[in-house]
Order: structure tokens, then sequence, then C-alpha cells
């Protein structure tokens, strides 16, 4: 016969000890991001560029010992791992250039996002009314969102690499909140 009137109590403390190491990791990494932000930034591009060799050499190795494909699969996982070494190379060689690269290639795709957003829900309001949805559009909403976030995707677009470094602020603030209040709201769960 087991016992299971503990259990409630080993769960509760598993999740509270889960939220307490998930809110100070956020807090650290909110904090790091803060207090060195080019470092930090560095840092999430050499992840990438390891993430980016260890994918090519596995192409590599699933086109050389891989005996089921055919010539033209293997010749392209072939060319394909040797571009991701190679990538990997050129980023080692010049880590903060390909940050710098790579930050401004995220808020140029942000602000492109940001205008098609703008220009999909102006052509919505043209369209049919969904009929699922509980709550009618409201054009002036519509417009005024689409408009906002058109000139949002152009001043980004305009300034990128501006856009970035708030951005990335931005995440390490949100960091250092979200872990304060995670450590709170565990440190309040009932034990």
């Amino acid at each position: 016969m087991t016992d299971t009137t503990h259990q409630p109590i080993g769960l509760a403390r598993t999740l509270r000890t889960i939220a307490i190491v998930t809110g100070v990791v956020s807090l650290i990494a909110g904090v790091v991001i803060l207090i060195w932000p080019l470092k930090s930034a560095v840092a999430i591009t050499v992840l990438i560029a390891i993430y980016t060799l260890v994918a090519g050499v596995i192409n590599i190795a699933l086109a050389i010992s891989s005996k089921g494909l055919g010539g033209w699969l293997r010749v392209g996982i072939s060319l394909l791992g040797i571009l991701f070494v190679v990538s990997s190379i050129v980023a080692f060689a010049n880590l903060t250039s390909t940050t710098v690269l790579l930050a401004t290639f995220v808020a140029i795709m942000l602000g492109v996002s940001w205008i098609v957003d703008g220009i999909v829900s102006l052509f919505a309001l043209g369209g049919p009314k969904d009929p699922f949805s509980p709550v009618p559009r409201s054009k002036g909403w519509t417009i005024a969102f689409a408009i906002i976030s058109i000139l949002a995707g152009v001043v980004v677009i305009l300034s990128p690499l501006l856009t970035a470094v708030w951005l990335w602020l931005f995440i390490g603030a949100a960091l250092v909140v979200f872990g304060i209040i995670q450590v709170v709201r565990a440190a309040t769960l009932e034990r």
C-alpha cells in the first residue's frame, strides 16, 4: 500500500523549487544583459556559431556515411554542411561583426514583419466579416493599429542597429522583472 498523503506536498515543493530556479536564472540573465549588453550578445552569437558548426559537421558526416542517399542529395547535404562550417569559422573569426550583423538582421526582420502586419490589417478591413469572431471589427482601431505598425516598421528598418540595442536592453530588463516576480511568487506559494 502506497502513502499518497505526501504526494501533493512533494509536488508543491518541486514546483516551488522549479519556479525559484527559473526565476533566479531569468534574473541573472537579465542582469548580465543589462550590465554587459555587447558581451552577452556576443555570447549568444557564439552559441549560434557552435550550433552551426555542429550542424555542419553532422551534415558532412551524414553525406559521407549514408549509403541510401542519392548522388545529388549527398552533394547537396555536403555543400550545406560545408557552408555551415565555413559560416561558423567566419563567425568565430569576426565575433563582434557577426553579432552586429545578426542584431541588424533580426531588427530588419522585425521591421518588415510590422510593415507586413500593418498592410495585412488594412487589407483585412475590406474582407468578409469573421463569423467566428464574437467582437465586431472596429475600423478606426484597425486603421490606427495598421498605421502605427507600418510607421514603427519603417523606423526600425531605417535604424536597425539602434533598434536592436534597445530591444536587447528591453529583453534584459524584462528578464530581471520576470525573474523577480517568479521568485516572489514561488516564495509565497503554500508549503
